[in-house]
């Protein structure tokens, strides 16, 4: 059967409703289920109030000698079944509460599985929104929730995987003026976020709470994990008391990472603190797991003890509440809170040019050489057709390439000018540093090309594949 093109803007309309009804109906369905589960805990305090004794995990009495209904028995039976764990591993589980700030790489498989296994109440912390680039390894959303809040998102999944338990969800950013109102809500907090000034305001909160802190991190083809202020263990900055350098501290969305690499510390993740909360096992506490996914190995090794100097949980500690709402951890990092990339300002303006600038130099035939400092691997995915790759790293030692390039473009031209020099890369932060090297090296004219790439699929060609 043939189909016209007008059939296919057709076919594609009504796919794009249906979608945007079916996201709806999930978006209803989630509502209700919330509504569901507040009218039978409203139930459960009623009945507290009835007969002065302590809230069960159930409104329904099992009569079998514990709290668990028929349905928790069923549900949870593979437990159940676990000696180690049994009855009073699930009983413990289903009172506790659990926290889960960030619902990207590590959070998603943390919290299906935080969900699935019957954690009582279940909190959610996230600001971003659901991206096509996230869906190979933040296995929590689908590509219908793409453009929406990841929490609502990851906790319309958790509820699809049971309905029976509280979700609670914060469409926030974590900040140290809200921090100690959500996370103090909580027994355990899961630390899945991917960036050094949080991981250093979720690990001083801790402290300050007296929470345990379950904390995970996964980039390129390597993990670790290690649980911090647990039962007299370390916290964060007891093993970091001075931050890396900034350059030190890469992102999923810089260097890259394997989607599954995520994806079985997460898992780890919500192992640690199930053990945690049901009082199960030997969590990771005083310990950390290193996970090598090329090698496939796994080693647990031992870390540093609580130190008696540390800033925040040492013996003579100052760190309040109201020391910690006024401490400036991007500051203290060097590193912004903000998942926007960063924008460095290296250069002076008559050493940049914009990309649409470029663009009119280009079409007017104007003579150049186009160096592109991006790694090779980077290069190769996309770039700008006759564009020569250098990478940043190798600048120095390829110079005579440049040199030779800049030449035979002058050659070309028949002008007396010369051919001009810019530098690209993925965002427009290497290719300023490339620049003050080429300055210092002779190349005094070379210019920048502010945005680097992305700046050029933004402003010039929006086709040009971004990654």
């Amino acid at each position: 059967m043939e189909f016209d093109g007008g059939d296919a803007s057709q076919i594609t309309r009504e796919i794009e409703t249906l979608k945007a009804t079916r996201t709806d109906i999930d978006s209803r369905i989630s509502a209700l289920e919330t509504q569901l589960h507040e009218i039978n805990l409203s139930h459960e305090k009623n009945a507290v109030l009835n007969n002065g004794s302590c809230p069960p995990i159930s409104n329904v009495v099992s009569g079998f000698g514990h709290e668990l209904s028929s349905d928790m028995i069923y549900r949870y039976s593979r437990h159940l079944l676990l000696p180690s764990f049994g009855v009073q591993g699930q009983s413990n589980l289903l009172k506790s509460s659990i926290v889960v700030v960030g619902a990207g790489g590590l959070g998603s498989p943390a919290l299906l599985y935080l969900a699935a296994c019957g954690v009582g109440r279940l909190g959610i912390v996230d600001h971003d929104v659901v991206e096509l680039n996230n869906m190979h390894r933040q296995i929590i959303h689908t590509e219908q929730y793409i453009g929406q809040p990841k929490v609502k998102s990851a906790a319309a999944a958790c509820r699809s995987v049971n309905s029976s338990i509280k979700i609670v969800e914060h469409t926030e950013a974590l900040r140290t003026s809200n921090a100690l109102e959500i996370l103090g809500q909580y027994d355990i907090v899961v630390d899945a976020t991917d960036n050094a000034p949080s991981r250093y305001m979720i690990s001083d909160c801790c402290v300050v709470l007296g929470k345990p802190l379950v904390s995970g991190a996964a980039l390129g083809l390597e993990g670790q994990l290690t649980v911090y202020n647990y039962n007299g263990g370390p916290c964060y900055r007891c093993l970091f008391p001075t931050p890396p350098p900034s350059t030190a501290c890469q992102r999923c969305a810089d260097s890259g990472v394997l989607g599954v690499v995520p994806g079985v510390i997460g898992c780890l993740q919500a192992l640690e603190a199930i053990k945690i909360a049901s009082a199960v096992g030997e969590p990771l506490s005083g310990r950390m797991l290193l996970l090598d996914a090329l090698s496939a190995r796994i080693r647990i090794v031992t870390i540093r003890g609580r130190s008696l100097q540390c800033e925040v949980c040492g013996e003579n500690s100052s760190f309040t509440n109201k020391k910690f709402k006024e401490f400036n951890y991007e500051k203290f990092t060097q590193t912004p809170l903000s998942s926007s990339p960063m924008k460095l300002n290296l250069l002076e303006e008559d050493s940049r040019i914009s990309t649409t600038e470029l663009k009119e130099k280009i079409v007017k035939g104007e003579a150049y050489v186009l160096v592109d400092v991006r790694p090779e691997h980077h290069f190769k995915i996309v770039s700008l057709p006759g564009s020569l790759n250098i990478p940043l790293r190798s600048l120095e030692a390829r110079l005579p390439e440049i040199s030779s390039a800049l030449e035979e473009e002058s050659n070309k031209a028949g002008s007396g000018s010369g051919a001009q020099l810019y530098v690209m890369c993925r965002r427009g932060n290497d290719s300023q540093r490339a620049v003050q090297s080429l300055h210092k090296l002779g190349f005094t004219s070379a210019k920048d090309i502010l945005g680097g790439l992305e700046g050029w699929a933004r402003d010039v060609d929006p086709n040009l594949p971004m990654y």
